[in-house]
């Protein structure tokens, strides 16, 4: 096998226009999308935020969204548990993400006068597992691929510690060869790795401790995972999709544009606009809460980096012909909303980014029962990096004795990777148990869409006297 060892020339060889990428399609009704990868997919939350907004945008095209990520995963790892594990869930569509591990770290500041080496033997190494990958999931017709390239190593954040100088250029090489191999396979190509390098050069030419990554260079917090999803979602196509875009002349009392959305029984009373307004989707609530581990980002903080209102969470109410200097009240099934000039509402309000509407409420209720259903999934895939990380290799895999949980206590006391995990997977070892947990998640995917159903609702502006 050839060397796969790039340099950054090689890497924009790979990069030009003669590699034709193909992009990943919306998913369809009926979809099963499992996301493999290392700790930043197990952590969860870039596929929960996409798969948030499929329910809030299109809640009539029942979809799941499965993790399929284990805590230091490479290649090799990856390519061990695609029958078990990440083929078992029978996905229709599976996404594939490695590279952070595979690019090594203390390698660099143990064998400093052999970068070049360190180097090619990670990218040869992960390309050697890649290949087997592609070999397997190639060999089922139906399955839709899509290669991923990881979020980047922050190489680059003044954070007063040092890095692993070289990793960042390793993996360029690794993702140099799996943008090839996309074009090469007919895989669907999402690119997370250049653009999120970009935000951070970006933000770092103002404030040199910017990071959308975090504080450890690798994992994204909760606004790094925004930005992935929103990265993701832009390569579908699914930018500038709005949830409503409603245009009123208050003159004529006249819809003039419903998009996504109807308007009937429109009046005009006095100085008064009143009509039932149906919305197709929903907007996608924006959390406040710090939720990766030793991660403080909060999820709102991606909107100053990322235009994810203006592309997805838009929910436009303008209203023309209104005294521009005078004030009216927006409410909503009788709540007060807010109060805004002639002239704003004239401009458009966007409904989405205000929390108090009941379109919101609804999707807020979506959003907490989700994130419960998470905190359920976290159990499994702790128990699958137990059943993996530890007892694999001893060939105790999906096996259950007394042995097997007392060798996993035994090692919790000295092993805290082990034990962060232990608990979950002693509540999940054996296999009724672990059902049970995946019927509690059915149970709450089928809730999250009964909630996401299209509701009307009474609107009304009134002029303030």
């Amino acid at each position: 096998m050839r060397s796969r060892l790039m340099t950054l020339g090689i890497c924009a060889i790979f990069f030009s226009p003669a590699f034709s990428q193909k992009s990943p399609e919306p998913f369809k009704q009926g979809d099963r999308v499992v996301f493999a990868g290392n700790s930043i997919t197990e952590a969860g939350f870039y596929e929960t935020y996409i798969w948030l907004y499929y329910i809030t945008h299109f809640p009539e095209r029942k979809i799941e969204v499965i993790n399929g990520g284990i805590g230091g995963d490479v290649a090799r790892q990856i390519y061990v548990r695609l029958d078990d594990d990440i083929l078992a869930k029978k996905p229709t569509v599976l996404s594939v993400s490695f590279g952070m591990n595979d690019s090594r770290y203390f390698e660099y500041p143990m064998h400093k006068d052999k970068t070049d080496s360190v180097r090619k033997s990670a990218i040869d190494t992960s390309y050697k597992w890649f290949t087997r990958i592609r070999d397997k999931l190639n060999g089922i017709k139906d399955l839709k691929k899509i290669m991923m390239l990881s979020s980047p190593y922050d190489e680059t954040v003044k954070n007063g510690k040092e890095p692993f100088w070289g990793k960042f250029k390793t993996m360029e090489g690794i993702c140099a060869f799996q943008k090839e191999e996309a074009a090469k396979n007919n895989w669907a190509f999402v690119d997370l790795f250049y653009p999120m390098t970009e935000i951070n050069k970006k933000g770092q030419q103002k404030d040199t401790a910017f990071t959308i990554t975090g504080p450890d260079r690798i994992h994204p917090g909760n606004a790094g995972h925004l930005v992935m999803a929103y990265l993701f979602l832009k390569a579908q196509g699914l930018a500038n999709k709005p949830i409503a875009d409603i245009v009123i002349d208050a003159n004529a009392a006249k819809t003039l544009k419903a998009e996504n959305a109807s308007i009937s029984g429109l009046q005009k009373k006095n100085n008064n606009i009143a009509f039932t307004y149906l919305a197709k989707s929903l907007p996608f609530p924006i959390d406040s809460t710090a939720r990766v581990f030793w991660n403080p980002q909060k999820q709102y903080e991606a909107l100053d980096v990322i235009p994810f209102t203006k592309e997805f969470n838009s929910e436009l109410l303008q209203v023309q012909h209104l005294d521009q200097s005078a004030n009216y009240n927006l409410k909503i099934d009788g709540q007060l909303i807010g109060s805004y000039t002639g002239a704003a509402l004239n401009g458009g309000v966007n409904l989405a980014m205000i929390s108090t509407t009941p379109q919101y409420h609804q999707a807020k209720q979506i959003m907490d029962l989700q994130l419960k259903r998470k905190d359920l999934e976290d159990k499994l895939r702790s128990f699958y990096w137990v059943s993996y990380d530890f007892l694999y290799d001893r060939g105790l895999f999906l096996k259950d004795t007394p042995a097997i949980t007392d060798s996993v206590i035994a090692e919790a006391k000295k092993n805290p990777f082990i034990g962060g995990k232990k608990d979950a997977y002693l509540e999940l070892h054996e296999k009724s148990a672990r059902d049970k947990v995946q019927k509690q998640m059915d149970e709450m995917t089928d809730k999250m869409y009964q909630l996401a159903k299209p509701v009307a609702h009474k609107v009304s502006i009134e002029k303030v006297n």
